[in-house]
């Protein structure tokens, strides 16, 4: 992290992860993917000791988010499916896997959300550890293609691992302008004619046997403030106490 500057954080969107990181492991045409996104088997580790085998590239910061090269022949070929198994607990699926969509609405991969359980099943312990797996898919199918339509490629896979109570924000959150930053104000609203003023609401009281309260929604709470301190009378005389109001002194 020595060649960027403080705050830099690895943060792709999903389709960035698939059609970029993904696609050129799968087609080895990049050596230095590594020093960013390694190759782990993750399920040799528990969750809490991966942030030690991140890619050189985003090592010596408060990582959010862990992201690994998943080789799955080797993982598959153990036994048909996909090992799960850590020491200390497994991986279990949440939900089915869904189709991912690029910016121009076509298929570009699968992913698949698995939460971390400490312990065994069926008794383990649900933890925040989250993980989406994305896999890439051959050819590229109709934007009217299903799950059963597409075919996986199994070479690699990559997983974008992560706390959920210490990460809240979408995954492919994006400022698409300066403006998006600095709100701009928006011009006052005229006043209601049927609200009443502080002044209005006192002398309607004055000149009714049944007084009526001040309407409770208000949508200039300044003018209102500045009413109400004009119409307000205070309990004591600055004069007869001594007070001088250009020195603003008391003269005792």
């Amino acid at each position: 992290m020595e060649d960027y500057p403080q705050g830099f954080r690895f943060s792709p969107t999903e389709e960035e992860l698939v059609c970029f990181y993904l696609k050129h492991k799968l087609q080895g045409d990049r050596e230095d993917m590594d020093a960013v996104i390694p190759v782990v088997n993750i399920y040799d580790h528990c969750p809490w000791d991966l942030p030690q085998l991140v890619g050189e590239r985003c090592r010596g910061d408060e990582l959010e988010e862990l992201f690994f090269f998943v080789d799955m022949q080797e993982n598959i070929s153990r036994g048909g499916k996909p090992k799960r198994l850590t020491p200390q607990g497994y991986w279990k699926a949440a939900g089915i896997p869904a189709l991912m969509y690029s910016n121009n609405n076509e298929i570009v991969g699968v992913k698949r959300t698995m939460i971390f359980y400490r312990g065994r099943a069926p008794t383990g312990i649900k933890t925040e550890w989250k993980m989406i797996e994305y896999r890439a898919i051959l050819g590229q199918p109709p934007r009217t293609a299903t799950m059963s339509d597409v075919q996986l490629q199994h070479e690699f896979s990559l997983c974008r691992i992560y706390k959920k109570a210490r990460f809240d924000r979408g995954f492919d959150r994006r400022l698409s302008a300066p403006a998006a930053i600095f709100a701009v104000p928006r011009a006052p609203e005229p006043p209601s004619p049927h609200l009443q003023t502080v002044p209005e609401a006192m002398a309607a009281q004055s000149s009714s046997s049944h007084p009526q309260a001040v309407p409770e929604s208000v949508e200039d709470s300044s003018s209102l403030q500045n009413n109400f301190w004009d119409v307000c009378v205070p309990l004591w005389d600055w004069a007869d106490m001594g007070f001088d109001p250009r020195t603003h002194k008391l003269n005792c």
